[in-house]
């Protein structure tokens, strides 16, 4: 599933969906796709709708003697569930959704295995938080009638409830935006409506008696839907590089955990950020716990910022920044904006520039 606007990572989705947004020079996308193949899917097919025409070339480089993979684009918004209807004729056996703007250590290959084990209809990967007030929470028991236990990281979905207060949080697992579903839960879909897996099919299969399991992920899970969680996906990324099964692209691993992509000039200091391709950081710049797409001219100070591709920075010192593709900033002293990159919509935020 790939449609999702990205309105929180603004303004750098006004040039590329959200899925398409990279990190450590991979997009999104391609993280979910490692995914499913290492479980052996050899069909994959990209739900898309805002800014679809973007990503069909890069999911027409997937294709291979392994994978066959293609994009279905919606053309007006179905939401989750209903953007999978439209595949119905195409989706006869069981079948794996997996949200395109995440990044996860998902071990699909098991989840499937306890699918079948289980008899389940839909098998849900999940995901264990500190604070589940935020999120919509699982309950789960260890029959399929049993009691609810808070303590459980795997077993039957029981209940569920959408931001609960903390004296109505009964467990701290959310999902995880990857599920096992077979097709006759997809025909009670509604077709050509809007629908959505969590909030509407989920509870009605739930409610229904249908059997669904859940397990959680172990790893890591970061959906990068906000800039902070694209700094916090990349530094993860970078530390569990050993123990993770994603690939790190060509370049050099620091000390401190930061990353400098190969073909990039990095003459000043940076801690705790990652430098893509065909960077020039000069030697009076310091970067730190910041994220420098590909093409970037760096000199000054970068805090806690988000830089968009090819833009120029010169006698700056930005913090907490996220800028948009293409952009120049001299002599400024700016915090706590998004610059829109130049010549695009009018969908810009109003924003001020420099």
């Amino acid at each position: 599933m790939a449609g999702g606007r990205g309105t929180r990572l603004l303004p750098l989705t006004l040039s590329r969906p959200k899925p398409m947004v990279e990190v450590l020079g991979r997009p999104v996308l391609d993280y979910v796709k490692d995914a499913m193949v290492a479980a052996g899917i050899e069909n994959i097919i990209v739900t898309t709708g805002f800014q679809g025409e973007v990503m069909s070339k890069h999911v027409e480089s997937w294709n291979s003697q392994e994978v066959n993979a293609s994009i279905n684009q919606e053309h007006t918004p179905m939401g989750t569930a209903g953007s999978v209807r439209l595949l119905a004729d195409r989706l006869t056996e069981t079948f794996v959704v997996g949200s395109g703007d995440s990044i996860a250590s998902f071990d699909i290959a098991e989840l499937l295995r306890l699918h079948k084990e289980k008899g389940a209809m839909v098998t849900m990967a999940l995901w264990q938080v500190e604070d589940p007030c935020e999120y919509g929470i699982v309950g789960l028991s260890s029959s399929p009638e049993g009691e609810v236990n808070g303590e459980l990281k795997q077993g039957y979905i029981s209940r569920f409830k959408e931001k609960p207060s903390p004296e109505e949080a009964f467990s701290n697992v959310i999902n995880a935006g990857l599920y096992i579903i077979e097709p006759e839960v997809l025909q009670m879909v509604p077709e050509g409506e809007k629908y959505d897996f969590s909030k509407q099919l989920f509870p009605r299969v739930l409610e229904l008696g249908m059997l669904m399991y859940a397990k959680a992920v172990e790893g890591i899970w970061y959906d990068v839907g906000h800039p902070l969680e694209l700094l916090n996906a990349q530094r993860a990324l970078i530390e569990m590089r050993e123990s993770l099964p994603f690939p790190m692209p060509a370049g050099e691993v620091l000390a401190d955990g930061s990353f400098i992509a190969k073909g990039s000039n990095v003459a000043g200091k940076i801690e705790r950020s990652v430098i893509l391709s065909n960077c020039d950081i000069s030697s009076d710049s310091f970067v730190k716990d910041s994220l420098i797409m590909s093409g970037c001219t760096i000199e000054g100070t970068i805090d806690g910022s988000v830089i968009g591709e090819s833009c120029i920075i010169r006698d700056s010192r930005l913090s907490k920044m996220v800028i948009g593709d293409q952009q120049e900033i001299v002599a400024a002293t700016l915090a706590n904006q998004r610059l829109p990159a130049e010549n695009q919509s009018a969908k810009q935020p109003s924003t001020p520039s420099d």
